[in-house]
Order: structure tokens, then sequence, then C-alpha cells
């Protein structure tokens, strides 16, 4: 097979790169870990032979992560959030001509195409995972994270991904090629930094597609895969007897062979009725007394001019309006990023205005009635934003960790019960 043509589809700004190869019934996106890049990497025996059989599959569309590869890098020390890949993935696969693809990631990749299958279930045939994880276990050991965030800064470039894994020499030169032309040192340490803040965990049970979960045996990362298909209902889990990078043809023949049994005899319809969403809940702070003090005219065209404020708002940040609440807003959001920063942008409008608002923010699985949402994660939404005092914009703890790398930053809250909720649920306020 000849190198394919790297192409390239715009996002958010960003030119990312992608590859389309092979033929079949199916497609398959393949959301890799750092060490990707597209051209440099077919000249590597080992990956020819991986793409090449995998190509036998289906149509196979490959991309590298934005900030490194072939795709625009980004300012250092920055990282594209999750919320970007997913949105990266989305017009690549548009670009591609792409309706419905099977989704797999692999090590860090795992938790966007995690997150891509639970936000776009009617984009996604099946979710395939190998060798990945929901969180990083020692996220929250602080001294382990910068024992190797040092490490990373130092030995980048010279095959530290082989040495974590226990591969030879000569695979140690293999993935110090890789290491160099994937990412500078800086931008895989910072990388790996957001990877311990990244959580995932509270997706696992919004997915709705056929999922497969393979693990090599000898991964240090073992316990994720089997967490993994614990949380995801109906999901197969296999552990393979193979090594976590560099299988022979044999251990290849045998991967593959379990993805093609699972995709053949997996092909039903998701359940697109229940999805993932980030709901968001605004609330005029003190608006009856504030209609008493202004009367009623002059509340009417604070009113309407709130309510356009928020409906600019909702365009420029992707936002679905669900429903008013009076002197409120029910949004829905394919990210928790760009709800956050909507409520921000709100909060900021309505001060213009005179107006205090408060907003909640959360991210769950929803149940789609029309044009409506219901289940627990509106619920949930709708209490924390009653928490939240005037100007304020409160989160979940959920919504903190899937909006690592983006910059947004949040002061705890503390935990609290929400009325008709089961449990304690930590909170965190967004600092402006």
């Amino acid at each position: 097979m000849d190198v394919p043509e790297t192409r390239y589809a715009k996002s958010g700004g960003f030119n990312i790169a992608y590859q389309v190869f092979g033929e079949g019934p199916m497609d398959l996106v393949f959301v890799s870990g750092i060490l990707l890049n597209l051209e440099s990497a077919w000249s590597e025996p080992f990956w020819r032979r991986v793409m090449e059989s995998t190509a036998r599959l289906g149509r196979v569309i490959l991309l590298d992560r934005r900030g490194s590869g072939l795709s625009d890098r980004l300012p250092p020390g920055s990282v594209p959030s999750l919320e970007e890949r997913i949105d990266d993935i989305a017009v690549v696969m548009d670009a591609a001509g792409s309706e419905r693809a099977v989704i797999y990631g692999s090590i860090e990749g795992g938790q966007v195409a995690i997150v891509f299958a639970a936000t776009y279930p009617e984009r996604t045939d099946a979710l395939v995972l190998f060798n990945t994880y929901a969180h990083l276990p020692g996220a929250d050991d602080p001294d382990l994270k910068a024992r190797i965030m040092r490490t990373i800064e130092r030995e980048w470039g010279s095959g530290l991904y082989a040495r974590w894994w226990g591969r030879s020499e000569e695979h140690r030169k293999v993935i110090g090629r890789w290491e160099r032309l994937a990412a500078t040192p800086s931008a895989a340490a910072a990388l790996v930094r957001t990877n311990f803040e990244t959580d995932v965990r509270d997706v696992l049970g919004s997915i709705r597609v056929p999922t497969l979960v393979m693990q090599s045996r000898g991964d240090p990362l073992l316990i994720g895969g089997r967490e993994i298909a614990e949380q995801i209902r109906g999901s197969r889990y296999v552990e393979l007897e193979m090594p976590t990078l560099f299988f022979e043809k044999h251990h290849l023949d045998e991967l593959l062979g379990v993805m093609q049994e699972f995709l053949t005899g997996h092909r039903a319809e998701p359940d697109v009725d229940r999805v993932l969403k980030t709901v968001l809940f605004t609330d005029i702070v003190g608006s009856t007394e504030r209609a008493a003090e202004v009367g009623d005219r002059k509340w009417k065209e604070l009113l309407d001019q709130h309510d356009a404020a928020m409906r600019e708002e909702l365009e420029r940040f992707r936002g679905d309006e669900i429903k008013t609440t009076g002197d409120g807003f029910l949004a829905a959001f394919d990210g928790p990023a760009r709800a956050v920063r909507c409520a921000q942008a709100v909060g900021e409008e309505a001060r213009r205005l005179g107006l205090a608002v408060r907003a909640g923010v959360h991210t769950g699985e929803c149940e789609l009635r029309g044009d409506d949402l219901a289940g627990i994660a509106v619920h949930i939404g709708a209490r924390v934003a009653s928490l939240a005092g005037p100007g304020e914009v409160f989160v979940t703890s959920t919504v903190r960790d899937l909006v690592a790398g983006s910059g947004i930053e949040f002061a705890d809250r503390g935990r609290h019960e929400l009325k008709g909720v089961p449990g304690e649920w930590q909170l965190l306020a967004v600092c402006s």
C-alpha cells in the first residue's frame, strides 16, 4: 500500500491533518495517542503492518491530534481540551464524507473516543478500546505526577515510552524517533499533565453503542480496561496475550480477529434517545423584587434584553435552547467547556443590564423527549444552579474532570446534598 495522501480539515481555526485509506462496508476512525505522526509512521514496518491489516476491515480514517504530528501546533505549554479533540474528530469525519463510523481509541486517545461515543451515538457504529483508561492511576498523588513531569521534560525523545513498556533497545530507538517527530518535551509534558487531570468515569454509564474493550495482559494499565468494561452496560471485555506495542503478526491477527467478529456481529442501531449532554441552567437572582422596583413595562424590556443576550451567546457557543423558565433558561451543549464559557458570557451581559444571573452546569446522560430533555442529569443541573450566588457559575466535579486543558479554573465549594438526588456532590465555582 502506498502512503496515503495527507489532507487537512479546518477545526476551530486549526488545521487537522488526516488520512483515508482502505475500503469496505464500515468506516473506522482511529483516535490515537501522542506518538503518531501520520507520514513518518508509515516508514516503520510495525505501523505499516498494523494499518495495512486494519484496512481489510473497512475504510480507515486516521488523524493527528491537534498540537502534534502534522496538525497545527499550539502555544508552548498548552494542550487541546477533550472538547476540542471531539470537535476535531467530527470535522474530519465530515471532510472524509463519513456519517457514521466505528470509533477506535487507544492509550490517551481512549478518553476522547469514550466521550465522542457518548455524545454522538448517532455517528458511532461501535466503540472499540485497546489498552486505555478512563482515568490515570496515581492522579491524586502530586509527588508521582511531579516526578513523571520531570522525567518527560528531561528524557522525551530518547524512547521514554519504550522504557515504560519494558521494550528492547531496538524498540527504544524507534520510539525515540516517534517521540521527537510527534511533539516537543514541553508539549508532551503538558499533555500528560492534562491526562492526569481528566477523568471520564462518570461518562461510561452513558454509552449506548456496542462496545469492545481489549487489553494486553502485560499492560501496566490493565486495571483501566477492566474498570471501563464494568461500567459500560453490555460491553465485551477481552484480555489478549500480547505486548502493549510492537506486537508480532500473530498478535495482530488475534486482535483484528476479535475486532472483526465483534463488529460484523454487532450492527444494531444505537439508542439515540439517551445521549451525553452538558446542561446549563440560568436564573435571574431577585427577579420578583427587581420587577416590583422598576415596574412592569421596564421589567419586560429588561427581560427581553436578557433573553436576546442569552440567545446570542447560545448561538456563539453552539448551545441549544431547550426552554425558558420565566426568568431563566435551560440549554444543552455537546461540550462542557462551551457551556461554562456561555454561562460566564451571559453573566457579563446581565451585569451590563443591571441584573445578576446565577448558573449551574452539569454533564450527564439525558433522555431526549422531542425538543425537551429529561433525566437525572437535568435535575442535577437545576439543583446546582439553585446553590450558586448572584453572578456565580457552579459546576459539578464531573464538569471539572472533563474540561482539563481548557484553561478554565475552579474554586472548591465543598460537598452538598442535592434535593431529590442521591448522595453528596462536590461543587465548584468557576473563577472569573
